[in-house]
Parts: C-alpha cells; sequence; structure tokens
C-alpha cells in the first residue's frame, strides 16, 4: 500500500511539474518565446552563487548580440522602451549588475520611468536549494512572488515589497504580513538575484501623475499593513494579495484583470478578495 500511495504522490507530482511547464514555456513569453528560452538560460548560467561577482563575459554572452558588450545607457533605455511596449518583459541578473557596474543605480536612464509589477520565482537562494530555484522552481513551479518597482524620472528606482515579517527581518510577529520600501538595489528584498535571476516586469503606467504620488501611497500601504497585523496565509492573504490590490485601488489594473485565471494560477493570491 505505501509503495502504490507513494507512485501515486509521485505521478501527481510529475502531472503538476509537467503541467507548469507548459504555463512557463507558454505564457508571456512575447514574440520570439525560442529566444526568450535561450535568455533565460544563459542568464541562469551566469548568474552566480550568492556572495559571488558575476562573470565579467557574461553581459556580452547574454546580451552582447543585441546590444554590444558596452552599450549606452541610452541604448540599454530603448531596448527595455522596446520591451515595455511588448508586454511582459525580462530585467535579469546579468543586466541589472551590468548596470549597477557601468551607472552605479537603476533609473530612468536605463528603464523607462513608470510604475512597474514585477515577479520572480519562490524559492531559498542560497545553497544548496538554490540550484533548485534557479531551474525548477523558474520552470515547473510557476507561481511568483509579485512587488511593485517604481522609477522615477529623476532619482533612483525604489521597490514596495511585501513578505512575512520574519523574511523582511524582523524578530517579533514573525508570521505577520509586512511590506518594506527600499531602493532597488542588492541590499533589497526583491532584487535579480542568484536565486531569482529572471525578473518578469510589466509597464503597468508611464503616467507622470501616478509616478509622483507613488511613493506616498505605498508608505501609507506599508503603515496600514503594520497596523492590521494580518498572519500571512500561503494563498491568502499574502505578499501577492497586497500588491495587486494596491495596484487595483491606484486605478492601474482592472478587477477583471487582477482576478483572472491565469493570474491567480501565477502569482497565488494577487486576485484574493481586497479589505474593505
Amino acid at each position: 500500500m505505501t509503495g502504490r500511495c507513494l507512485m501515486a504522490a509521485a505521478a501527481v507530482i510529475a502531472v503538476f511539474a509537467a503541467v507548469n511547464l507548459a504555463l512557463s514555456l507558454l505564457t508571456f513569453r512575447g514574440d520570439d518565446p525560442v529566444a526568450r528560452t535561450r535568455q533565460e538560460l544563459a542568464v541562469l548560467r551566469y548568474s552566480p552563487a550568492e556572495g559571488r561577482r558575476v562573470d565579467d563575459r557574461a553581459f556580452a554572452a547574454v546580451h552582447g548580440q543585441r546590444l554590444g558588450p558596452r552599450p549606452s545607457s541610452a541604448a540599454i533605455l530603448a531596448h527595455h522602451a522596446a520591451a515595455a511596449a511588448d508586454g511582459v518583459f525580462l530585467l535579469d541578473h546579468v543586466m541589472a549588475d551590468h548596470i549597477l557596474r557601468r551607472f552605479g543605480r537603476i533609473d530612468a536612464r536605463t528603464l523607462p520611468a513608470g510604475v512597474y509589477v514585477g515577479a520572480h520565482a519562490l524559492g531559498p537562494d542560497t545553497a544548496p536549494l538554490v540550484a533548485v530555484t534557479k531551474y525548477a522552481a523558474h520552470y515547473l513551479l510557476f507561481p511568483r512572488h509579485a512587488y511593485i518597482l517604481i522609477v522615477p524620472p529623476r532619482g533612483p528606482a525604489f521597490t514596495f515589497s511585501a513578505s512575512q515579517n520574519g523574511k523582511l527581518g524582523a524578530l517579533v510577529d514573525r508570521d505577520h504580513l509586512a511590506a518594506v520600501i527600499a531602493l532597488y538595489d542588492p541590499r533589497a528584498y526583491d532584487f535579480p538575484s542568484s536565486g531569482q535571476a529572471l525578473h518578469e516586469l510589466r509597464l503597468v503606467t508611464d503616467d507622470p501623475e501616478h509616478i509622483a504620488r507613488a511613493y506616498a501611497r505605498l508608505d501609507r500601504a506599508r503603515q496600514r499593513l503594520a497596523d492590521e497585523a494580518v498572519t500571512y496565509g500561503l494563498l491568502t492573504r499574502n505578499s501577492n494579495t497586497v500588491v495587486g490590490c494596491i495596484l487595483e485601488a491606484g486605478g492601474l489594473i482592472e478587477k477583471s484583470q487582477r482576478q483572472s485565471t491565469i493570474v491567480a494560477l501565477r502569482a497565488p493570491g494577487f486576485g484574493s478578495r481586497c479589505p474593505t
């Protein structure tokens, strides 16, 4: 009986993984899914373990054919602007590292000014399970962790990230849902890294008024979350719920978009009922 149960469990896991692999390869792939997959695999190859430097050859290997080995900030900006116009695009670990090395920070010189929703695979960023995160989590485990990225016309980009208090460094109320606002750099909770090397970004608005009001709105949302002391839920309420509800409340996405079936599968909790 035990053997049959194990075989049944293995079959269920295999089917789940196959379905998620198909979803990973068939959704949000842009106009050239084969090229997108090649880029992903190259980034995963060159994304180093935590604490190690990205290989100096990585940028040329991943992006050199399109951008050359040392593109200007204007060329990188034009590349990202064209990608953003097509919908979901990648900001990968290799590109983010290159921008920081060359230009000191991520800002409107290399990413179009706007409000973005970012998403990346779930999983640990350190050995030994980082290899599982990089490959299996990205392709076989479809769920994504979502965050909000703001690129102002002037000044550094910053991010709004939500998760369990403990994961954000708090020593008390570790299971409560919390949020942080931080500069978008390697110290931020949601920044391309060894385990989460491929970040999918969608530009939800480039309206200057929305961008200008973003920090104040997000800071109020962060404080409300702290005051509510809600326990983090695996499916709801979780970080994706927070991000989805903020975007809807700000008029950046419609409720129907937030609650679509594919989004519910891709980012569990994103489409859950918002608090009143």
